[in-house]
């Protein structure tokens, strides 16, 4: 198992939470960063957040106050923990390996996590 496997998604009202799981098959101390990203329909892919092996986070500034990146290194597994949501965030969520930026390192990408929105 190469590539991470995304999981969490689901159907939630604006305002309501969720927590997506991205889990890898190595230890993430080998791993320069993880990063969430998306993609809404008829859009371009973008950076969500970003998680150094130091622990060191970055965020996209539309999610800035409303998600939180995370990881469990002892479950080679990082997190994105998603509170008030809105509309906008409804979008294919995926989780890969980042650069220094936080864009993908790779251009290959798993099946992703459904997440959507509704009012």
């Amino acid at each position: 198992q190469v590539q991470p496997v995304e999981s969490g998604g689901g159907l939630v009202q604006a305002g309501g939470s969720l927590r997506l799981s991205c889990v890898v098959s190595r230890s993430l101390f080998s791993i320069r960063a993880m990063g969430w990203y998306r993609q809404a329909l008829g859009k371009q892919r973008e950076m969500v957040a970003r998680i150094t092996s130091g622990g060191t986070t970055n965020y996209a500034d539309f999610v800035k106050g409303r998600f939180t990146i995370s990881r469990d290194t002892a479950k080679n597994t990082v997190y994105l923990q998603m509170n008030s949501l809105k509309l906008e965030d409804t979008a294919v969520y995926y989780c890969n390996f980042a650069d220094d930026y936080g864009g993908p390192i790779f251009g290959s990408w798993g099946q992703g996590t459904q997440v959507t929105v509704s009012s």
